[in-house]
């Protein structure tokens, strides 16, 4: 359990990113995205998860941390595009996230 701790972590840092991307798409729909209060939301979300990185970072190999955060921003910005701003997605698309999940899979059995 002590293992998985680090990957739960970099799950949560992902939510935490994925909230962050939602507050700097609002920012870019206004007149001035980078001076709209969206913007400074945002940047302030991403800026929070800097102390527990270096916590991740001490526990997990950086290929491990980079496919475990790129696999779950992935599903997890997919999820925001398609239920919240009603994007549709394409049979290719599903497919690559399958085979997204099944790195992921992978790299944790095997890593």
């Amino acid at each position: 359990m002590k293992h998985y701790l680090p990957v739960v972590i970099t799950i949560g840092f992902s939510v935490v990113g994925v909230l962050g991307d939602y507050l700097l798409k609002l920012a870019s729909d206004q007149k001035q995205p980078l001076r709209s209060g969206w913007f400074y939301v945002g940047f302030a979300v991403y800026a929070s998860t800097a102390f527990g990185w270096v916590y991740v970072m001490r526990h997990l190999k950086l290929a491990t941390i980079g496919v475990v955060y790129s696999v779950s921003m992935i599903l997890l910005l997919t999820a925001l595009g398609s239920l919240v701003f009603r994007e549709p997605l394409k049979g290719q698309e599903i497919v690559g996230l399958v085979m997204a999940i099944a790195s992921l899979v992978l790299l944790m059995r095997f890593a």
